[in-house]
């Protein structure tokens, strides 16, 4: 490879929410423990973002600042070359986070007590955002039939004719059981949004993030219509290490509903962006494509170690298939363990923090989200470290 996906670097003093973390869930953790929670990557970031911003910090003033020309075309450019979706600079509002993006979006579109659809289980933020602004959460079940999830069509339908549902909160590619979605799975979505009168939020913050056998569908790319239902949530954060920049780019064609997310998104979030946010988002999008494109391989070499050591010490624990995301699904129900138990034993025994099923939403416990972005050697490590605590040398 050309790019260095082997280092490790210590983020244990350099305010690492997830090596934080970590320390808060066991404070005798021994050094070298790496953790598999938060979804941000242990890997050095593109080497044509940091000296690109070296380069920038000689140059630049770091005050108040907007988003450039060059900003919105490197976007405007990349949704085009990696995802065939046209997009206008117009159409791209900037906000400091995905999460804030949803908070601003539900928000901007929902009266309390109007119900929020989600698919389960899902990115625990969506259960805050929605009861946050007042909403009612209604979780519709994902299928999942030996670990491949599907969606439950018949029950999403039932949702969606409820005049008390007013939203679907929608994630795509799905965290945590890494579905990308089918072009005719969005499609019996899209339609069921159209003919109930729902709005989508897609949470699309994966999207750059698919692996070889499978192919990502923009959602609003699959009609005018239906895009003109939608809030897009895209970001540089996922794809290339970049979620301390806070800089996110949210989609959406429709003028009414740009308009009121964007006063939703100044009462919640008066602050400007991160100046270096806009230009290492620039700079990741113009020059760092091939640093993308081997991070991909690393992340399905990882998921195949995963899967090697299940199926060798672990048949018990089932593995939902990783089509996207660097986020893997494992089912530990098995063995029979509480929740509580389970967390227990990844911790003190297996020192694994990988983040609980339980977050997930209830059709989430007994199962464990594991973190694939990391060197593949400190994968391993935390392979053997389970196999001890799980007697399976």
């Amino acid at each position: 490879m050309k790019y260095d996906f082997t280092t490790l670097i210590d983020r244990s003093n350099q305010g690492s929410f997830k090596w934080n973390g970590m320390k808060r869930l066991y404070p005798d953790v021994p050094s070298g423990i790496v953790p598999f929670s938060v979804a941000d990557m242990e890997l050095k970031n593109p080497p044509e973002v940091v000296e690109g911003l070296k380069k920038y910090l000689d140059e630049a003033i770091l005050g108040y600042t907007g988003p450039t020309e060059a900003y919105y075309d490197a976007i405007v450019q990349w949704m085009k070359r990696r995802h065939n979706w046209n997009i206008q600079p117009e159409w791209i509002v900037t906000s400091s986070g995905v999460v804030t993006a949803f908070q601003a979006a539900i928000k901007s579109v929902i009266q309390p007590k109007d119900g929020v659809i989600v698919l389960s289980p899902v990115y625990y933020p969506f259960y805050s955002a929605i009861k946050r602004f007042g909403g009612n959460t209604v979780c519709v079940e994902l299928l999942n039939e030996c670990g491949k999830y599907s969606i439950d069509f018949e029950a999403l339908e039932e949702a969606c004719k409820d005049d008390n549902n007013k939203l679907l909160l929608f994630c795509s590619p799905h965290n945590p059981v890494g579905r990308v979605w089918t072009k005719e799975e969005l499609e019996k979505i899209g339609k069921l949004c159209l003919d109930y009168g729902l709005v989508i939020i897609s949470d699309e913050i994966h999207h750059d993030l698919v692996l070889s056998k499978a192919k990502h569908t923009v959602f609003a790319t699959l009609s005018d219509e239906l895009a003109q239902r939608m809030i897009v949530c895209t970001s540089p954060s996922k794809t290339f290490n970049l979620a301390g920049m806070q800089t996110s780019n949210i989609v959406i064609p429709n003028e009414f509903l740009r308009k009121n997310f964007s006063n939703a998104l100044n009462e919640i979030s008066k602050s400007g962006l991160n100046a270096l946010g806009y230009k290492a988002c620039e700079l990741a999008y113009n020059y760092s494509e091939q640093w993308l494109d081997e991070l991909l391989k690393l992340i399905e070499h990882n998921c195949e170690l995963v899967c090697k050591c299940m199926n060798t010490y672990f048949p018990e624990v089932v593995v939902s298939p990783l089509e996207g995301t660097y986020l893997l699904w494992l089912d530990f129900r098995a063995f029979g363990l509480s929740k509580e138990a389970l967390e227990e034993k990844m911790i003190k025994e297996a020192l694994w923090f990988t983040d609980e099923g339980y977050l997930f939403g209830e059709a989430g416990i007994g199962f464990e989200r594991i973190n694939l972005a990391c060197p593949s050697w400190v994968l391993e490590e935390a392979l053997i470290r389970l196999r001890k605590a799980f007697d399976r040398i």
